[in-house]
């Protein structure tokens, strides 16, 4: 009895031992097998994920990710995985998404901009992509494959077959160092990428339609080597879905919106014929300062109309003959966010010359101040060929509004005066078809 109770001290003071080590060595759990402690649910449901016997596991559905809730930069990060796809056959899909950013990319995709370490069984193509350890750049991230992709792309095939199957347990090392990634597959290094960029950010988890586990999350961070700012993700402290993709939880769902504010498949179709008395469809909580990001466009057929075309003092042009002047362009629809719960203070999403971004309520406002109505006015055209996605980054602090539109500023620190201090926020109805997606928001001090 008392050489069991010594061997049994024995191993654990050596238990011990060996987290001690760890904890020397600078390895920590990235998850912790209790709860989503440190990761953040960027665009799925709560029932997506879930922890089950100490393990992190995904349904797939919808399709999303989950991200740690800090950035990283050089690391190495050890974990393992499974899929448990319905067959032993069917496809199992899934990922690690490496110095990510906070919210989807600017389209219609549920994904990150970022570096992808593939997880996949039961799907291959030659030539393209496998099932045993691709790494290669998503949505406008960059790398340079170790070995060049038989069509080009911007992945790294493996240079060998190391992964199990379906059912069965892989472990995967992968390491972060000064914008380059190497991964390890079972044991052996066979994929990896330089030249990355973002080379920090986050770190995330993909669900991509069927089941995964992932388990011993661990991660060992590395000095930094100061990366420009122009790879470091974006900041995503504070962001908040304000549309979950699924249905309108966060909107005041007037009965009259049924059938005509749809929420589908991670997109908020508008048919333009709402029977509500208020059309609009607007959050139930109210905001102050804020930064909002919003994906939208126009998904009819354009017509060639003519369209009014507006000066940079926010004033109408006028033709030779004193009647306004208008050129003939593609036009869709027309559509708008209200912000602070008026419509006065309107972001315009439309086909006209001057580009979306303006306020019209204020720029059409002669009572105005001259620097107002031009402050209101667009800069720049930034919108894209009508029928494809557009994202606009709105940001309001006190009086002051600045709108970036696919990555262009066209509005900066223009003054809206009087405007309400708070209110809610609503995309507007014109009567025209249009797609919402990819709507988040950060309250400002």
């Amino acid at each position: 009895m008392t050489a069991h109770r010594t061997t049994l001290a024995t191993a654990f003071l050596l238990a011990l031992a060996g987290l001690a080590r760890a904890d020397a060595d600078g390895t920590k759990l990235l998850f912790n097998g209790k709860d989503l402690t440190g990761w953040v649910n960027v665009n799925t449901r709560p029932e997506t994920w879930r922890v089950e016997d100490g393990e992190l596991v995904t349904t797939g559905k919808p399709m999303g990710y989950l991200r740690t809730d800090r950035m990283y930069e050089n690391f190495v990060l050890d974990f393992d995985w499974m899929h448990k796809p319905p067959k032993p056959d069917a496809v199992g899909n899934s990922g690690l998404f490496v110095w990510c950013d906070p919210v989807p990319a600017p389209t219609t995709t549920v994904f990150s901009r970022g570096i992808e370490v593939q997880v996949l069984v039961n799907l291959e193509k030659e030539n393209a992509y496998t099932s045993h350890g691709d790494i290669f750049a998503i949505f406008e991230a960059k790398c340079k494959p170790d070995r060049p992709h038989p069509m080009g792309w911007m992945r790294c095939l493996p240079s060998e077959r190391r992964a199990k199957g379906a059912n069965e347990w892989n472990h995967y090392q992968v390491v972060g160092k000064d914008g380059r990634i190497t991964l390890a597959v079972n044991g052996k290094v066979v994929s990896g990428v330089s030249d990355c960029s973002p080379r920090k950010g986050y770190l995330a988890f993909e669900a991509e339609g069927s089941e995964c586990r992932f388990r011993n999350v661990k991660i060992k961070e590395l000095p930094s080597s100061g990366p420009k700012p122009e790879d470091v993700a974006n900041d995503g402290r504070g962001w908040k879905q304000l549309f979950n993709g699924q249905d309108l939880t966060g909107w005041k769902d007037d009965p009259g919106h049924a059938g005509h504010w749809q929420p589908r498949g991670g997109v908020l179709h508008y048919d333009g014929k709402s029977t509500a008395k208020d059309k609009n469809l607007w959050t139930e909580k109210e905001y102050g300062n804020f930064e909002l990001v919003c994906d939208w466009r126009f998904p009819s057929k354009p017509e060639m109309k003519k369209r009014p075309v507006i000066l940079p003092n926010g004033d109408y042009a006028v033709g030779d003959d004193g009647k306004p002047k208008e050129v003939e362009v593609k036009d869709a629809g027309d559509s708008g966010l209200y912000l602070r719960g008026s419509s006065k203070s309107q972001v315009n999403m439309w086909c006209w010359p001057v580009g979306s971004g303006e306020v019209y309520g204020y720029r059409t406002d002669k009572s105005q101040p001259a620097e107002v109505r031009a402050g209101v006015t667009p800069k720049a055209v930034a919108d894209k060929p009508v029928g494809q996605w557009n994202r606009f980054v709105i940001t309001m602090k006190g009086d002051r509004l600045t709108v970036d539109l696919n990555g262009k500023r066209v509005i900066e620190n223009a003054r809206l005066p009087v405007v309400e201090k708070q209110g809610p926020i609503a995309l507007q109805h014109h009567g025209d078809a249009v797609e919402f997606a990819n709507i988040y928001i950060r309250e400002l001090q």
